[in-house]
């Protein structure tokens, strides 16, 4: 079963440490994305402005800094420091370079700024185990200028952030986020207001219950043959007509996903099929969430809360609570 730590009384928030990126798991999330310190994100990058008043979006530090904030208050000042991840960089320079060549630039007549940005923090004393293993409080969020329009609106606009709260297994980094956790698209006009909506969710997110869910699926398990037609099923769902798909739970794993998923059935040396090929959904969760770190930064939370409402449609399909198409 399931062992939940207590939480610790409420503590004042404390700054978040740099120049530590280690330690929290830094490949929660690999595809073209690299890893970055927080102080150069602090120092370094340009802020985002509207066009049509040149006032400064919530920029990703506060963004960061504000959830930081927030998870410390409730949780208490025991997390590792925040590990951040971004891609598609935007590039410049200053006006004195603008006749270098890009190779005799210096560091200093650079700027830049990350439209994509996703970041974690883990909390390593409100851990639980589920199915032996060790599972670890984590929160974190994704923000994305390019959902955002910024030529039209000024600061009256709307911005767009995405936040969660799970769990990260800690021997393989992979995210366990559900729906209960993650809000996927705040539409937010200020840095307080983004603040108000980070507290709601930590507060209510019901920690214990996700995890006996998660434990529920140890008791559950794939045969190869069942594991083989689910695959299958999953490169169809795409090419089914819309009106079929609707009729289906959704599956969120592109066919490149699948082809790991297949590989790491026999390769991956925690979640691997048993001796008769058969595997626990515990597993095959794992293995969905594994693939799915392999998404893009806009899309692999959507994922892996996906991840999580399919194997357990397929929980409830195995006990005979319902029919599966995948199954089927």
């Amino acid at each position: 079963m399931s062992q939940v730590i207590t939480l610790p009384a409420l503590p004042q928030p404390i700054a978040i440490a740099e120049g530590v990126i280690h330690g929290a798991g830094t490949n929660f999330i690999e595809a073209n994305t690299q890893l970055l310190d927080i102080s150069d994100l602090r120092e370094r990058h340009l802020i985002p402005v509207f066009v049509k008043d040149n006032q400064p979006t919530i920029s990703q530090i506060d963004f960061i800094d504000t959830t930081w904030d927030v998870a410390q208050s409730i949780f208490g000042p025991t997390s590792l420091p925040p590990v951040i991840r971004v891609s598609h960089p935007i590039k410049n320079r200053i006006p004195e370079a603008r006749h270098k060549a890009a190779d005799d630039l210096e560091e200093w007549e650079k700027t830049i700024y990350y439209e994509r940005m996703a970041f974690i923090a883990e909390f390593p004393s409100i851990a639980w185990r589920v199915n032996g293993k060790e599972l670890t409080l984590t929160v974190g969020g994704i923000k994305a200028y390019n959902l955002d329009n910024l030529k039209h609106y000024s600061t009256s606009g709307t911005q767009h952030f995405k936040v969660f709260i799970g769990f990260k297994v800690t021997v393989c980094t992979n995210l366990c986020v559900w729906t209960d956790g993650f809000s996927c698209n705040w539409q937010v006009r200020s840095l307080k207001e983004l603040g108000i909506r980070i507290r709601d969710l930590f507060e209510t997110f019901q920690a214990d219950k996700q995890s006996q869910l998660m434990t529920l699926m140890d008791d559950y398990h794939l045969n190869e043959r069942q594991f083989a037609q689910i695959l299958g099923r999953a490169r169809m769902y795409h090419a089914l007509p819309p009106r079929m798909r609707r009729e289906i739970p959704e599956l969120l794993i592109p066919d490149s996903h699948v082809s790991t998923i297949a590989q790491e059935y026999y390769e991956d040396k925690h979640f691997c099929r048993l001796n008769d090929g058969s595997i626990s959904l515990w597993n095959f969760y794992n293995l969905l969430t594994s693939a799915g770190k392999r998404s893009y930064i806009d899309a692999f939370l959507e994922r892996n809360v996906n991840a999580g409402q399919f194997t357990m449609h397929l929980a409830e399909a195995i006990s005979g609570g319902t029919q599966s198409w995948y199954l089927s």
